[in-house]
């Protein structure tokens, strides 16, 4: 590496005459890029397929070790890697070896002896299109996030709870590798924003989901089920882990006030608590319905509590009943 400039564009030259090599990099030195040189094509393939490698290359067609074309098709094959825009140096002048090389993977050719400024014209082609595929790429993933997750708190979203659950349920039936669904109500939120408004509202069930987030392991899914409903998918978890991460997070919540504009507000929630190793042969819709019969339950109980269904005949009262559990107006 001959610069160590940060915002300077990255290239590598592969290029085994030291006389052209030479030339190349002065050039691309005065035009401030940052240049990496290899010799031959092993090379060249080796800094390619490196983290951080340049995403602009120039390469000679005929190089020891592997040709240029050879690198192209090697680095066509990865596409889990960005995207590298290669320029090929070739003394060839045939048409058909032209089209050859840019099959395989070239973008474009110079042919040797080249201009200086059609080069420089050339890579500026090159990076224009690497910067708007990396334009596209975001927005892309813009989209993806924005399908995938709750526009308000930033956890996954309902349909992402769904296939988690699904998902944890066909591992369950195959390796019966236990997993957890943990159903969580935020108590008396119809209150706050009656009380303070919505705005204090969603500054709530933001905060909640920080709080749940901070508590998962990096493998565990927490969703916005719905309203001020969370669910929480916990990977390879018996009843006893599952339980204990529902209490880990109802004391997170309770904890600590909610700063919001309107000032703190104190709150507690509800959970509800399903394993799958305790459901027998229930499917996974069944087991979303134990849950949320689970965090009925709790909150029937008088709430900030988490319940464990135990097994598919668990008893409980239906929505209808818990809904008509007297709300009281103090916060607990």
């Amino acid at each position: 590496m001959v610069s160590e400039g940060t915002s300077k564009k990255k290239v590598l030259i592969a290029e085994d005459d030291p006389v052209s090599c030479h030339l190349l990099k002065n050039l691309l030195i005065k035009w401030d890029y940052d240049v990496t040189i290899a010799t031959d094509g092993i090379q060249a393939l080796r800094i390619l397929e490196s983290e951080g490698a340049p995403r602009l290359a120039v390469l000679d067609w005929m190089m020891p070790g592997m040709e240029g074309v050879q690198i192209c098709e090697r680095i066509r094959e990865r596409t889990d890697r960005p995207y590298i825009y290669v320029l090929l140096l070739t003394g060839r002048t045939e048409k058909q070896d032209i089209l050859h090389g840019l099959e395989l993977g070239a973008d474009d050719y110079l042919t040797k002896p080249f201009d200086a400024q059609e080069l420089r014209a050339r890579l500026h082609v090159g990076q224009r299109i690497l910067d708007l595929q990396d334009s596209l790429l975001a927005a892309q993933g813009l989209l993806q996030f924005r399908a995938t997750h709750d526009t308000l708190t930033g956890v996954a979203n309902r349909g992402v709870a769904l296939d988690a659950v699904s998902r944890e349920h066909a591992r369950y039936v195959r390796e019966k590798v236990s997993f957890g669904i943990i159903m969580v109500d935020i108590d008396h939120f119809k209150q706050i924003n009656d009380t303070y408004g919505h705005q204090c509202g969603d500054t709530v069930l933001k905060e909640a989901a920080r709080r749940m987030s901070a508590c998962v392991r990096l493998y565990d899914t927490v969703c916005r089920y719905g309203g001020e409903e969370f669910l929480i998918v916990v990977v390879s978890a018996n009843e006893s882990i599952s339980l204990a991460l529902a209490e880990r997070i109802r004391v997170a919540i309770e904890s600590q006030p909610f700063a919001t504009a309107s000032g703190d507000v104190h709150l507690t929630a509800s959970f509800g608590v399903a394993v799958s190793s305790n459901a027998g042969q229930m499917n996974a819709d069944a087991l979303l319905q134990l849950a949320d019969e689970a965090l009925y339950l709790a909150k029937h109980k008088g709430r900030n509590r988490s319940e464990l269904a135990v097994s598919p005949e668990f008893t409980h009262p239906s929505r209808a009943s818990a809904d008509k559990v007297p709300i009281d107006s103090g916060p607990r």
